[in-house]
């Protein structure tokens, strides 16, 4: 091949510098470097890095990657060490205090705030407290600790010490639970001012009206009152109102309002409002008889052991001058246990001689449904109808009495179901003829010194009615209104009779809010007493 001549020749072609590759190299490396850090950071897990968290234009960050519970409670971590050495110094802070050296008792209070603030500060921070930073205050504390040791505060010192000072809070805690117990119960008993103006003026027109009093001695000899053809209801009580709605809803809901009989006793405080209520307030016609307790002159300590234990001076000194025993339960100290009303369940076949079968109503129930097809159940010869309330443990015989006195435990079954008064149908044909009275009086004698069981009326209900109880319906009789706010809606909406059985009445302000209204409705709120008793 021949070679072109020296003017046709391409030029030669010139090398870049090294400089200038190894600056393109560097670039690339450090792209690279850049790419890789930017992936890592996409898929690294967001458990490891804060959240960012806008709040109201605030913006915060969580972190989720320190749990403070585990550090606390984990033995090798200065977390837990820390808090153990501000718990011991707590307590000779207590006992620095008692021996008056109060110069150590500041210098550990100091440093268990330091020790509070660090761990504030690593609890904002969301990381574990360093050695660097623990070390220092656990050092210092721990030598206050040996020195609070040095002066004789040891280990057996510390123990005696916190455990009296446990003792005494616990003892603190259970007279306040005592105390607050009582204040409330007694708030639940007291009648509301507008109430007791409304008895003040009732009795201001029975006294002053006499038209009202020749309308009762017509009611109370009425011969409907004796008329075994009629459906009768009774109630014993000294609260106006709360008999008025009872009687109210049993009128309000029965088809035959008229053939109904009430039979109402209270003493002789509430004897003329109550008379001045029922004469003066029509209730569909139905005939309502209101005697007082203090004209059962036959009912007397000679023949019924319950009003010899009412009358008893030791008796009358535990309810009103008080007991300083905070072992007793402060619902046994409920004043109605010393009224006569409370136990003249037991006297219904003495009070009502010619009647043969009844419906004993208490005075904080409402009834919802007709009350009358209970006068035809069949008892199969029992005495009590009564609606059974063993579905809770709570309410077995065993729970009552108590069943190491022999003669409780060899008549007995202490797993044998309880009942509920409140809603009772009484065959007082049977009673008479099984003479439960007796039966009743016989296990007054037996507990008079209290050993077989407290106070109240249920516990010798049962003894007395025990094989003689025929178990109703859970519907027609449905408890707890008076202290559970969990009650099924249902449960109370098929209820024939609902009971505000506890403290919170629904006539007191402590009443449950969503359950007032059951009784409200049954109340006279238009009455001019009350309008004028509320307004002033």
């Amino acid at each position: 091949m021949r070679r072109r001549a020296a003017d046709f020749r391409r030029s030669p072609r010139r090398r870049s510098p090294i400089w200038i590759w190894l600056v393109l190299g560097l670039f690339c490396i450090a792209g690279f470097t850049l790419l890789v850090v930017k992936q890592n950071q996409v898929y690294e897990d967001p458990a490891e890095h804060p959240k960012l968290v806008r709040n109201g234009g605030r913006v915060q960050f969580t972190h989720s990657n320190l749990n403070l519970t585990k550090e606390s409670t984990n033995p090798n971590s200065y977390d837990r060490q820390l808090l153990d050495q501000m718990t011991l110094a707590k307590a000779y802070i207590v006992i620095a205090k008692e021996h008056n050296n109060h110069h150590l008792a500041w210098e550990l209070t100091s440093k268990i705030r330091s020790c509070q603030f660090l761990l504030s500060k690593a609890a904002m921070r969301d990381t574990p407290m360093t050695q660097n930073e623990a070390e220092p205050l656990i050092k210092s504390l721990s030598t206050l600790i040996f020195k609070a040791q040095d002066a004789h505060y040891d280990i057996a010192t510390t123990i005696m010490t916190m455990k009296s000072h446990i003792l005494a809070l616990e003892e603190r805690a259970n007279a306040a639970t005592v105390q607050s117990t009582f204040f409330g119960q007694l708030a639940a008993e007291s009648v509301p001012k507008n109430l007791h103006c409304v008895s003040v003026k009732l009795l201001a027109s029975w006294l002053t009206i006499k038209k009202l009093q020749e309308v009762a001695n017509e009611i109370n000899n009425s011969v409907r009152l004796v008329d075994n053809n009629l459906y009768h209801f009774c109630l014993f009580s000294d609260n106006l109102l709360a008999v008025s709605a009872v009687v109210n809803s049993t009128v309000s809901n029965t088809d035959h309002p008229k053939q109904l009989v009430f039979h109402i006793v209270t003493n002789e405080p509430n004897y003329g409002a109550m008379q001045a209520w029922f004469v003066s307030n029509d209730f569909k016609g139905s005939v309502i008889e209101v005697q007082k307790v203090e004209d059962f002159t036959w009912l007397n300590a000679s023949y019924s052991p319950i009003v010899k234990k009412l009358t008893e001076n030791g008796f009358q000194e535990y309810y009103f001058e008080g007991s300083q025993d905070l072992n007793d339960e402060p619902k046994f100290r409920n004043p109605k246990y010393s009224s006569l009303l409370n136990h003249l369940r037991f006297y219904i076949p003495e009070i009502y001689p010619h009647l043969e079968k009844v419906v004993f109503l208490d005075d904080d129930v409402i009834v919802q449904k007709d009350l009358t097809p209970l006068f035809s159940l069949d008892l199969h010869g029992n005495v009590n109808g009564a609606v059974e309330t063993c579905l809770e443990a709570f309410h077995r015989f065993y729970k009552y009495f108590n069943f190491s006195n022999p003669v409780l435990s060899s008549k007995f079954d202490p797993q044998a179901c309880g009942w509920a008064f409140g809603l009772n149908v009484f065959d007082l044909v049977a009673w008479r003829n099984a003479n439960v009275t007796d039966v009743y009086h016989y296990w007054q004698e037996q507990n008079s010194d209290g050993s077989l069981w407290k106070l109240g009326t249920l516990p010798p209900g049962l003894l007395a009615f025990y094989g003689r109880t025929e178990p109703l319906d859970r519907r027609w009789h449905v408890l707890g209104l008076g202290y559970d706010v969990n009650i099924d809606n249902r449960l109370i909406e098929s209820a024939a009779v609902v009971h505000f059985n506890g403290n919170l009445k629904p006539w007191s302000k402590l009443g449950i809010r969503k359950y007032k209204p059951l009784w409200e409705r049954y109340v006279n709120q238009t009455h001019p007493y009350l309008l004028d008793c509320a307004k002033n």
